[in-house]
């Protein structure tokens, strides 16, 4: 494997750095998060315009830039850096996989070039909050109980004459109150014959209704939507089942590991910044005549923090270049990022929990994300089924003079 990146990935890393010193500021990232839209449109159009973006992954026959994921993680590893508010991660690492996957030709034609551009915005809304499940993340997403299951509850989907209707609420959808386009995960077929297949909705659609919720981060804006009789598209050619090859699950499935690679650079740049800034405030501030930076206690906790994110770096640069490992890169960054952010906070003296404080917003950060795609421990325990660590060590023998073995541990 070869780590070290290419002339285009520095300068795209150089530019956007830069782009992002001047825009991105702590006071900057307040006011565009608290904004109706919830990130700053002027700036999205000039990431889209001048890099390219939202279309760094998506195919030059589409409009986009046709890089690899790796490409992708470098830019929002650089996001992370500034808790950027934008649909990004909505729009590039969880809807365009899905539409460039399932849609059909006509639909790819008329939906990924405008996602490519910056001209529209996507979001998958998936019933409740099981986002980390429906992405395969934190277990299997088969057979789909996790929208609905054919009960009341989740989105329901019927068949007319004039084509599909959706009906049902879904709470905790990453930009879903400003995206132009939505994915809807919704159950058709009764609870005899339940599937769980794709919708898409357009954001003005007769019958939809949503509003803006309260999240603990207010840098990844959630919004919660109504379907209300809303006619909809089916994302693909027919309504196959949905644990076929070709089926919504599976390509949420393989969606949820190239958002994991993503989602691991974000938390691994945020990580790197929230221990940036700590190194200079305790570089800064002083107690009994002299740096606190100064003290061994410091330095030993810098350390063990300068380490978990360098190793939490490592991984998720190898899951840029094979996907499988995303999740466990992601469980890495995300406790890195938690551990950091927390110590921030302490080597800050508590004042970083303030609202006054920008440190508070690495903290939010973590926790929120942690939520939404973890919580770690079940990030690694499904990655290690997977994996095969919890099958049986052998067929149980029948000599009964055959001494039993040790369990490893």
């Amino acid at each position: 494997m070869d780590a070290a990146f290419t002339a285009e990935q520095d300068e795209m890393r150089r530019t956007l750095r830069e782009i992002l010193g001047k825009r991105c500021g702590p006071d900057e990232v307040k006011t565009a998060a608290r904004t109706d839209a919830g990130h700053d449109p002027e700036l999205w159009q000039q990431l889209s315009r001048q890099l390219g973006l939202p279309g760094l992954a998506i195919a030059e026959e589409y409009g986009g830039v046709g890089c690899t994921p790796a490409d992708l993680a470098l830019a929002c590893e650089e996001t992370g850096r500034v808790l950027l508010p934008s649909p990004l991660l909505a729009t590039a690492a969880l809807a365009a996989p899905l539409i460039g996957a399932l849609g059909t030709a006509a639909q790819r034609a008329a939906l990924l070039p405008a996602l490519a551009a910056g001209e529209l915005t996507a979001a998958l809304a998936v019933p409740g909050p099981v986002l980390a499940t429906a992405l395969a993340l934190t277990g299997e997403n088969t057979p789909g109980d996790w929208a609905g299951g054919g009960r009341a509850g989740g989105v329901q989907a019927r068949a007319g004459a004039d084509g599909w209707r959706l009906y049902g609420e879904v709470a905790q959808v990453l930009d879903g109150h400003s995206a132009g386009l939505l994915l809807v995960a919704a159950h058709t077929g009764g609870f005899a014959r339940a599937r769980t297949l794709l919708f898409l909705v357009r954001g003005d659609a007769p019958g939809l209704v949503r509003d803006r919720q309260a999240t603990l981060d207010e840098t990844r804006p959630q919004g919660r939507i109504q379907l209300r009789d809303v006619r909809a598209e089916l994302l693909g050619e027919s309504e196959g089942h949905d644990t076929g090859e070709a089926g919504p699950l599976p390509a949420l499935a393989a969606t949820g590991l190239f958002a994991a690679t993503v989602l691991a650079a974000e938390a691994v740049g945020a990580a790197g910044q929230a221990l940036a800034r700590t190194v200079d405030h305790v570089r800064r501030r002083e107690q009994f005549g002299r740096p606190i930076g100064s003290f061994q206690a410091v330095k030993h906790r810098l350390a063990d923090l300068y380490v978990q994110v360098q190793a939490a770096r490592s991984a998720a640069y190898y899951a840029a270049w094979d996907p499988e490992q995303g999740p466990l890169a992601l469980a890495q960054a995300l406790e890195a990022l938690r551990t950091t952010s927390g110590e921030a906070i302490q080597l800050h003296g508590g004042i970083g929990f303030t609202w006054e404080h920008d440190a508070h917003l690495y903290f939010k950060r973590a926790a929120a994300d942690e939520l939404l795609f973890g919580p770690v421990h079940r990030l690694r325990a499904h990655a290690a089924r997977r994996a095969g660590l919890f099958a049986a060590a052998g067929p149980a023998t029948s000599d009964p003079s055959a001494t039993p073995q040790k369990a490893a541990v």
